[in-house]
């Protein structure tokens, strides 16, 4: 099978036309039937022609359906991937809004820190101003 736009619009039109052949062969088979002296012979003509021109259309139909199945999931149709795409769609955005969440964190434990330090350097300056004070005194 082509994978040329030009003749997949060819393969097309070619079923289209054997679909048109298809619905002559039914209205040719049931005019002949209404007739007051149909010949059971040309209805049987028109008729097995009509089921020819049926099963070449449905068998067309179906190498489309099949190669347009190949090409848009690049594999066999096995069913609609939108729920996992969904899914995954969903985990991504779920480990982003972790990652925001666990960076937010390390900024606040950084500044938890870095505040403790300073509180600690300060206390300690304090406990040595403190002794100079009391050497200072005595």
């Amino acid at each position: 099978m082509s994978h040329n736009p030009l003749d997949k619009i060819q393969a097309l039109d070619a079923i289209e036309k054997e679909i048109i052949m298809c619905l002559q062969s039914a209205g040719q088979a049931l005019t002949e039937l209404a007739k007051e002296k149909s010949s059971q012979k040309t209805a049987e003509n028109h008729t097995q022609q009509f089921l020819k021109s049926l099963s070449n259309v449905e068998q067309k139909l179906s190498e489309q359906i099949s190669y347009l199945t190949k090409v848009s999931t690049g594999q066999p149709h096995e069913g609609s991937g939108y729920a996992a795409a969904k899914v995954l769609q969903m985990a991504w955005h779920r480990i982003h809004h972790v990652r925001s969440r666990v960076r937010e964190l390390e900024e606040c434990k950084t500044k938890y820190s870095q505040a403790a330090v300073v509180r600690q350097q300060q206390q300690q300056m304090n406990r040595v101003q403190e002794l100079q004070n009391a050497v200072q005194d005595r």
